[in-house]
């Protein structure tokens, strides 16, 4: 199989749309989110998205099919919350590593399943790593700026456990996603690079930041390009943005990593903006229309959807990209 950084060469890879959007429509109980194993469980489990992948782990291969056959070259595993730190709400720290490995695991069966029908379009597994409920860089005291809920080193300890997990359970690639605090993101590409070195493993590396709002900054306070600076010591794969605003508003931010990275740009916008129900209106045809000014720029080498998107909404986008070229290496300014 080609490795995934030729092909980002020849073409522009979609990613997969939102997981969270497609599990909404299951209307899940209670009952579903604890299935036998967990039936006597001590705290409410529904909402906890990343344990469907032991309780309901049909559903979650199902979606990663819709995606496959939408188009999508690479989908993520159902692990956003996957660290102790996320799944202490839950009570559920003790599983974080048999989550993010069973949830890449039924990835990269599913993947494995399409790249054997159709070996001319590999298809591959991202494992996702969010950001964590946690900040290592701001206070969540606003009478107390210095104190902080957790420390660059406990978030380092739960990442690489979450990194072995996808590791182990056969992820191709690593996304650290949805970076609101950069000081987060360093510390999970700590954790990765340290598996790395142990493991001898060469495993790429995506890098999604999230623009919160129109201020064009994380919420850690970074432009685009000082997040940019900020992660470039380690050796990406790719550099993008992704969530909290749709296509069109994401273009500004995507126009300066297209200018500076050295590495391949993702974007996985959302379907729009939220309406006032927090539900995404944004149809496949206008998203795939906002899009197309990506490709029309040459800002991006790898696209797909965040919030809202279905794999209808990765269809528009799959079928737009199929007649136009990446966004050359040759024309990337280094930092």
């Amino acid at each position: 199989m080609k490795d995934i950084r030729e092909i980002l060469e020849e073409r522009i890879l979609v990613l997969d749309g939102a997981m969270g959007t497609m599990l909404q429509r299951h209307k899940f109980t209670e009952e579903d989110f604890r299935g036998d194993r967990f039936k006597d469980w001590q705290v409410p489990l529904q909402g906890n998205n990343d344990l469907l992948s032991i309780t309901q782990p049909e559903t979650i291969k199902e979606i990663h099919r819709l995606y496959f056959e939408a188009g999508a070259d690479i989908v993520e595993t159902n692990t956003f919350s996957g660290t102790t730190i996320a799944m202490a709400d839950y009570e559920m720290e003790e599983l974080a590593y048999e989550l993010n490995y069973q949830s890449a695991k039924i990835a990269k069966e599913v993947a494995d399943e399409f790249t054997k029908a159709e070996p001319h379009k590999p298809r591959f597994v991202a494992g996702a790593i969010g950001p964590t409920n946690k900040t290592a860089s701001m206070s969540p005291d606003v009478n107390d700026p210095g104190f902080r809920a957790i420390s660059f080193e406990e978030l380092k300890i739960a990442y690489k456990q979450q990194v072995e997990g996808l590791v182990d359970g056969g992820a191709d690639i690593l996304l650290v996603e949805t970076i609101f605090d950069t000081l987060n993101a360093k510390a999970a590409l700590f954790a990765i690079e340290e598996v790395k070195d142990e493991r001898g493993i060469d495993i790429p590396i995506m890098v999604s930041g999230t623009i919160t709002d129109a201020s064009g900054r994380t919420l850690s306070g970074q432009t685009a390009e000082a997040f940019l600076i900020s992660v470039s010591h380690i050796p990406m794969l790719s550099v993008g943005f992704n969530c909290a605003l749709g296509a069109k508003q994401l273009t500004p931010h995507l126009e300066v990593l297209a200018q500076k990275a050295p590495f391949a740009v993702s974007a996985h916008p959302n379907a729009g903006l939220p309406n006032a129900f927090g539900e995404y209106d944004e149809t496949p045809e206008q998203m795939a229309d906002q899009i197309k000014e990506y490709l029309d720029k040459s800002l991006v080498n790898i696209v797909g959807g965040c919030c809202g998107t279905t794999p209808e909404h990765i269809k528009a986008i799959a079928d737009l990209v199929k007649d136009y070229k990446p966004r050359s290496a040759k024309t990337i300014e280094t930092i």
